[in-house]
């Protein structure tokens, strides 16, 4: 375990903590110093499991939330629940996230509602309410991970493109209007990384994709909390408004 606690006596919420990057962000944060509020869809014994593994070595608190960012009213109901049980949030990382591939033709209006949900208007209900804890300690740090597929922009990445461009501009103005707070806001973007995510990938797209990638290998997801750990730290602390592609040079 790395004696580098750089987050020592902060405090991170981390959505979607149960997927492949999220889990690689508890780690991470964990490892140097922060205890975790670890916001997740549907609790599991798996994740249980890697959660205790990862308090044992670093000694941190670690405390487990669940509920539906598809659902606007559980989600403002949470993180007000997690606000008065936890004192000062120091980070914000939403990282939580839908995929979704289909021709526009073919994407029903449900579903652009539902991919923007989650990978939207969910980070701005979450994002103010954890807002009036940094505002008032005139500090904090916040990371949304968006994606390169807006950039990108793909065939039938109409909804989900488009959710993750609109969360980089969210990023870009808050930014902006936080600056005089002392908060930070930035976004990375990861290009194809081994989560279960990416099993929905055929292996023909993939191996397509990693021709194009210069380093040759697509993103682990420790290669994306590495980057958030940085944003997060005072080792970025001039560095706000920015989104930091992790692609491999793609």
């Amino acid at each position: 375990m790395t004696t580098d606690l750089q987050l020592k006596n902060k405090k991170t919420i981390i959505t979607g903590a149960n997927g492949g990057i999220g889990q690689a962000l508890v780690k991470k944060f964990s490892e140097h110093g922060s205890d975790i509020v670890a916001c997740v869809r549907k609790k599991n014994e798996d994740f249980n499991k890697k959660v205790d593994e990862i308090k044992n070595k670093s000694k941190n608190n670690i405390s487990i939330y669940e509920f539906d960012l598809s659902n606007s009213i559980e989600t403002e109901k949470e993180i007000e629940k997690i606000l008065k049980e936890q004192e000062n949030i120091d980070i914000l990382i939403n990282n939580a996230g839908m995929n979704q591939v289909s021709l526009f033709q073919m994407t029903t209006m449900k579903k652009f509602r539902e991919i923007f949900e989650i990978n939207y208007f969910s980070n701005l209900i979450i994002t103010q309410k954890v807002l009036k804890v940094m505002m008032k300690k005139k500090k904090g740090s916040i990371i949304n991970i968006s994606s390169n597929a807006a950039f990108e922009r793909d065939i039938g990445r109409s909804a989900y493109a488009s959710s993750k461009l609109s969360l980089i501009a969210l990023t870009q103005v808050l930014s902006k209007e936080l600056a005089k707070f002392n908060i930070r806001v930035n976004s990375i973007s990861p290009g194809l990384t081994k989560t279960k995510m990416m099993e929905d990938v055929s292996d023909k797209v993939k191996e397509e994709v990693i021709k194009k990638i210069p380093l040759g290998r697509v993103a682990e997801p420790k290669d994306i909390a590495n980057a958030a750990f940085f944003l997060a730290s005072d080792n970025s602390s001039y560095i706000t408004g920015e989104n930091l592609n992790i692609t491999g040079g793609y």
